[in-house]
């Protein structure tokens, strides 16, 4: 059980319900996000949906309202 005195620091202060803070580790060998995105976005990575979304980017690019003059 809790002292008194913790809980009136409790009461006066409040009480945090945050978790405690980590440090962040950068990963030297870590694969960035922006390039499985590219992945994803060029349908290279397998999935039949991004595969479908790619071919549609590709046949809006190629539009010819699209095309830069």
């Amino acid at each position: 059980m809790a002292s008194d005195d913790e809980i009136l620091y409790a009461i006066m202060n409040g009480i945090s319900f945050s978790g405690a803070k980590r440090e962040k580790r950068e990963d030297p060998n870590k694969v960035k996000t922006k390039a499985r995105g590219k992945q994803y976005h060029t349908g290279a990575h397998g999935s039949g949906a991004a595969k479908h979304k790619a071919e549609i980017r590709q046949n809006v690019k190629n539009r010819a309202s699209q095309r830069k003059k």
